[in-house]
């Protein structure tokens, strides 16, 4: 891989991580500014419009060479690109209009009125935006010539996707007044889940199977996705149960590895629920806008649960400077130990990034 110089050992740490085993330190995202560009800049447009930004896979391609040309890769990143329709784009794959916007994409509600509006949901490939999506792809995976990934989109899954369709307030009603009825779409939707999936896998996985799903900096040798559930905030334990950890344990068992993406203090109270998914391997954890990085001690309880489930963590460190992120790293290593830990740390400089790689080596064992 182009821009990554110790790919092979990486993967295998990673293989490790997944597997909660050792590889004498944890596994940790360092990206450092290069004082040079390592190859010439190509010149950069400016989008025109949001949905330009979004999907216009030739400029990103571009873009994400010229931050490769001017980064370095240490530790355990590795470089990989992501082409969204927003957090959600399965929505629009089932008939929803995206409204883009420089920061993310919302999806037109379309059941809003009531589920009779759509009826069943079916996969189709004529659809506009899967098509659309698909050729985005198709074009960045040919132009970077595995010199980085090219992610799985952020599809996501489950009730996320009908609180995208019905609206989150109408959703909230439909759990108590039409349970069975949900329950039918949660059943559509976990059969159309890898209708979508095998298809994306198959366009942007590399020539050994190998792929990473997204912004989530995780790589796995076979077929991978972040699961999660954001509407669980607005769920009592009882109907997460009930509508949400089937669900989530179908897909985890038809995937190789999986990561639950847990947002926000409001979906702390499933936690016991998740760690009882026996297929799957890791959690990470948001703590939401205003709130300490995961290196809070108070987010501590989380993380003894997901230990206590033998599952691996990712853990991402961004508040103070970098003395502070090598403390509450060290912190976490003491208590939690090495394996099956990943530290996403942010952008330093690569005097920093040699420090924490040689603490690493000598104190993180």
């Amino acid at each position: 891989m182009k821009y990554k110089e110790n790919w092979e050992e990486t993967k295998e740490r990673f293989i490790a991580w997944w597997n909660r085993s050792s590889i004498g330190r944890p596994l940790m995202r360092i990206i450092v500014r290069r004082e040079k560009p390592i190859e010439e800049l190509e010149e950069e447009k400016p989008f025109e419009t949001p949905e330009d930004f979004h999907m216009d896979a030739v400029e990103k391609v571009k873009r994400y060479r010229n931050f490769l040309r001017t980064h370095k890769l240490m530790a355990e990143a590795f470089p990989h690109l992501s082409i969204n329709i927003g957090p959600g784009s399965l929505s629009t794959y089932l008939g929803s209009r995206p409204n883009f916007t420089w920061d993310t994409v919302w999806y037109e509600d379309i059941a809003r009125e009531g589920w009779d509006k759509i009826g069943a949901l079916k996969y189709d490939p004529e659809n506009y935006w899967w098509k659309r999506h698909q050729d985005a792809l198709k074009t960045a995976r040919e132009l970077s010539n595995e010199d980085f990934i090219i992610d799985i989109p952020d599809i996501i899954e489950g009730i996320d996707i009908l609180a995208a369709l019905r609206g989150p307030q109408n959703l909230c009603y439909d759990l108590m007044d039409i349970p069975e009825i949900i329950k039918d779409y949660m059943n559509q939707l976990d059969d159309l889940y890898f209708k979508y999936y095998d298809p994306l896998y198959d366009l942007v996985k590399l020539s050994d199977g190998s792929c990473s799903y997204t912004a989530f900096e995780v790589w796995s040798p076979g077929k991978m996705a972040k699961v999660q559930c954001d509407f669980s905030a607005m769920m009592s334990p009882e109907h997460f149960r009930e509508f949400v950890v089937p669900s989530l344990r179908k897909q985890c068992q038809q995937l190789d590895h999986s990561l639950y993406h847990l947002d926000g203090p409001d979906a702390i109270k499933h936690v016991d629920a998740i760690m009882e998914i026996e297929e799957l391997d890791a959690l990470q954890w948001v703590p939401g806008a205003g709130k300490p990085d995961c290196g809070f001690e108070g987010w501590y309880p989380i993380y003894d649960k997901v230990r206590a489930a033998n599952k691996s963590l990712q853990i991402n460190l961004y508040d103070g400077d970098f003395n502070n992120w090598v403390e509450n790293a060290d912190k976490l290593v003491k208590r939690y130990g090495p394996d099956g830990l990943y530290i996403i740390f942010p952008e330093m400089s690569e005097a920093q990034a040699l420090q924490l790689m040689e603490k690493a080596e000598r104190d993180w064992k």
